[in-house]
């Protein structure tokens, strides 16, 4: 996979007990129990990103590049045997697309969302690449995204360009070849929103179910 000019550019209740007394307790009405089958409990939130906007990128001002995010956390959703027979807590789903013009000359891939994990209104997540026509199908792609706040513009960073790069990976014509990018893996958010946005929904990584327990400690 080479480097190009234009390229892949997460109820319990609180029971406070009262001091007893001698004091009669006047008589009330008997408490009925609720059964446990009519309580119903708000399901768990999942960890997000959506959004789409065009980017100022240092190396390239005067191009056109835009990313079109939607993804979601959804935790041992992709077995990978032998080592995580039920996958991983940041296994995800969703799409994402990016297109970098510059001129009449455009750069495009479309991906599949394989993993996601955030952090406040920080998110870092990889797609692997389903068309394109600067990457190959297969390839992997890390992005982050940061959610700006009180006023500052939203950020977002790509696993490709300054980053992602090893001096010894060389092909035989002496060009550098951009190593593929782990799962969940991506550079900080370097570069501005200029239009457009993303939210981003943090929710606290799964346990692993066949994780043990951590042993009680004794002091």
């Amino acid at each position: 996979m080479r480097i190009t000019t234009i390229g892949a550019t997460a109820t319990a209740v609180a029971v406070l007990a009262s001091p007893i007394t001698s004091t009669p307790t006047p008589a009330t009405a008997p408490v009925l129990a609720v059964p446990a089958a009519s309580v119903v409990s708000k399901p768990a939130k999942a960890a997000s990103v959506h959004g789409e906007a065009r980017i100022s990128y240092i190396e390239s001002v005067h191009d056109d590049i835009r990313f079109t995010i939607h993804a979601e956390q959804t935790p041992f959703t992709r077995p990978m045997p032998p080592t995580a027979p039920e996958g991983l807590p940041t296994d995800a789903r969703g799409t994402l697309k990016f297109s970098h013009s510059r001129g009449e000359v455009t750069g495009w891939a479309e991906a599949t969302v394989d993993c996601l994990v955030t952090s406040g209104r920080t998110a870092t997540l990889t797609a692997v690449v389903t068309k394109s026509n600067v990457e190959e199908p297969g390839a992997r792609l890390g992005i982050s995204v940061q959610q700006g706040g009180k006023g500052k513009p939203d950020r977002l960073g790509f696993s490709w360009g300054v980053v992602n790069v090893d001096p010894e990976n060389i092909d035989e014509n002496g060009q550098l070849v951009r190593p593929q990018a782990g799962s969940c893996m991506a550079p900080a958010p370097f570069t501005t929103v200029i239009k457009g946005g993303y939210k981003v929904i943090h929710a606290e990584i799964t346990k692993s179910p066949t994780q043990p327990e951590p042993a009680p400690h004794h002091s």
